[in-house]
């Protein structure tokens, strides 16, 4: 092998080894920046709309996640649970969702986009506090009337499976439902909406 073919061989190494370390450096110096087009832990709890897989919530689940700093549940209710919606018109004091507690593609019988879902923010319009659920009728420790839903310990408001608030409770308002919209069949995004809400 001559010198001339031993000098063109360690040029096309030397070119090869070098677009490849320019390649990687690319994509190391690429990772960072487009990290930061990502909305921040603190832009997330200021507003930033917050992306929820419901696929692994089974009937009769909740799960709560974090928007604006405010927890917001997501219940897959089942046919029983829509049921005791539609049997507790009389006991709740504002059975159409008449007031602006929600989005107006959401102030139906079930207070949602789709039935089989409750999107809600989880404070209750009372003085702040965190509801519990109790998605099983509990009458005698509550209320005769009551078939499960959200029960607020510290005053004793009790909210139904599609939060509106039971009539001579101490919260005057239905639980709040935040703008969001579905992505897919199993995917919600919470803080918009395709409605402009």
């Amino acid at each position: 092998m001559s010198e001339k073919d031993t000098d063109q061989g360690k040029r096309q190494f030397l070119v090869a080894a070098t677009t490849v370390a320019g390649g990687v450096a690319a994509g190391a110096a690429a990772v960072p920046f487009v990290a930061s087009m990502m909305p921040s832990e603190r832009a997330k709890a200021a507003g930033a709309p917050v992306e929820v897989d419901v696929g692994a919530l089974a009937p009769g689940e909740r799960i709560t996640v974090e928007w604006r700093g405010k927890p917001v549940w997501v219940v897959r209710r089942t046919k029983e649970m829509l049921d005791t919606i539609r049997s507790n018109d009389s006991n709740v004091s504002d059975p159409e969702s008449k007031k602006p507690m929600q989005p107006a593609y959401a102030a139906n019988e079930f207070r949602s986009i789709k039935d089989e879902y409750l999107v809600v923010v989880g404070i209750c319009t009372h003085l702040g506090c965190s509801p519990v659920d109790k998605f099983a009728k509990q009458a005698e420790a509550f209320d005769p009337n009551w078939q499960g839903g959200f029960y607020c310990p510290c005053h004793g408001s009790l909210f139904d499976l599609a939060g509106r608030v039971y009539k001579n409770r101490p919260a005057p308002d239905n639980l709040i439902v935040p703008p969001h919209t579905y992505l897919s069949d199993t995917r919600i995004l919470i803080g918009e909406d395709s409605k402009g809400a």
